[in-house]
C-alpha cells in the first residue's frame, strides 16, 4: 500500500502554495494525495449563514475549504489521486494522527490563525516538532517553488540525528533528477586559534577535515544505492543555521534530520531546524530519525 502525501489545507494563501507544490511531488514520486481540514469550528469568525437545518454554517464552510482545495488539485493534474476529510477537531493532533499513515505531511508556512507579522504558524512548527514522518513546510520564493534551482540542500548533522534525512534526500533528488548539496558547517573555537602548542596543522584546517570526513561517513551507503544522483559536497565555516539559511536561497528543498525520543511528548526540534522553519528562502523537510 503506497502512503500518500497529506496536506493541512485552511483555505488560507499559505495553504494554497502547499497544495500547489504538494501536487508537483504526488506527481514526481506517483504518490496520492490526502487533503485534510481540521479545526474547532466554533472558532472561526465570519463563518457562513446556516444554510440547512442539518449543518451548521461552520460545517459548511469546512467542507466549502476542503472542496475548494480538491478542484484546486484536479485544476493542476486531473489524473491524480486525491482523497478528502473534514474533521471537527484541533489541527495538530489531527495532522500528528495523519502523520502515522503518511509518506509526509505538508503544511503552509503561515495558516489563517497565524499572526499578522508572526514568521511562521504555530501548526507548521508542533506538526513539524512532533510527527512520525516527514514533515515539509512550504515556503519562500517563486523559483524555490517552481524548482528552478534544481538543487536539494541536505543539512549534515551527526549520524544519530539525520540517518533518516540522508536517505530521504537521495531519494528526492533522484525522483526530481537534481543535485544534492551536502552541507556540513564548522566552526572553530578562538581559544584553539590562538593555541600556539597545538599541533603544527592549524585548527581551522584540521575541523575542516573532520567535517569534511563526516560527509564522507555520512553519504557512503546512500551514494552507493543512489549512483545516479549527482552529489556535491560542501565544508563552510560557521554556524549550521546560518549557513543553511544563506545556502537555501539557491535550493528548491532543504532538508533536515530531528532526533525523536520515545516517551518524549514536547517539541523535539534543534536550533538549526528551528531557525530553518522560519527564515529558509526555500521549502524545509524535517525528517525524524527515531532514538
Amino acid at each position: 500500500m503506497t502512503l500518500p502525501l497529506v496536506v493541512g489545507v485552511d483555505g488560507s494563501d499559505g495553504s494554497l502554495l502547499a497544495i500547489d507544490w504538494a501536487v508537483d511531488l504526488a506527481t514526481s514520486g506517483r504518490l496520492p494525495l490526502r487533503l485534510v481540514h481540521a479545526s474547532l469550528w466554533e472558532r472561526y469568525e465570519g463563518a457562513l449563514p446556516t444554510l440547512s437545518r442539518e449543518r451548521s454554517s461552520e460545517q459548511v464552510l469546512a467542507e466549502h475549504i476542503v472542496a475548494s482545495a480538491a478542484e484546486r488539485v484536479r485544476r493542476h493534474n486531473p489524473d491524480l489521486e486525491v482523497s478528502t476529510e473534514t474533521v471537527a477537531a484541533e489541527a495538530v493532533s489531527t495532522l500528528l494522527d495523519e502523520a502515522r499513515n503518511a509518506t509526509a505531511v505538508i503544511t503552509g508556512s503561515r495558516g489563517r490563525g497565524a499572526l499578522k507579522g508572526t514568521l511562521l504558524g504555530s501548526v507548521s512548527l508542533a506538526v513539524a516538532a512532533r510527527a512520525d514522518c516527514p514533515v515539509i513546510v512550504v515556503r519562500g520564493d517563486k523559483a524555490a517553488l517552481a524548482g528552478s534551482h534544481e538543487r536539494i540542500l541536505l543539512g549534515a548533522g551527526d549520524l544519530d540525528t539525520c540517518r533518516e534525512a540522508v536517505a530521504y534526500a537521495f531519494r528526492e533528488a533522484e525522483v526530481r533528477g537534481c543535485e544534492l548539496d551536502v552541507v556540513r558547517a564548522w566552526r572553530c573555537p578562538a581559544r584553539e586559534a590562538a593555541d600556539h602548542s597545538a599541533p603544527s596543522e592549524d585548527p581551522e584546517h584540521q575541523h575542516e577535515k573532520e567535517a569534511a570526513a563526516l560527509i564522507e561517513n555520512l553519504v557512503a551507503d546512500a551514494s552507493a544505492a543512489h549512483p545516479d544522483v549527482r552529489l556535491r559536497r560542501t565544508t563552510a565555516e560557521g554556524a549550521a543555521r546560518k549557513v543553511l539559511v544563506h545556502r537555501s536561497a539557491a535550493a528548491d528543498l532543504v532538508v533536515v534530520g530531528a532526533r525523536r525520543r520515545s516517551g518524549h511528548f514536547g517539541f523535539q526540534l534543534g536550533r538549526v531546524s528551528h531557525t530553518l522553519l522560519h527564515h529558509a528562502a526555500c521549502p524545509v523537510a524535517v525528517v525524524p530519525n527515531r532514538a
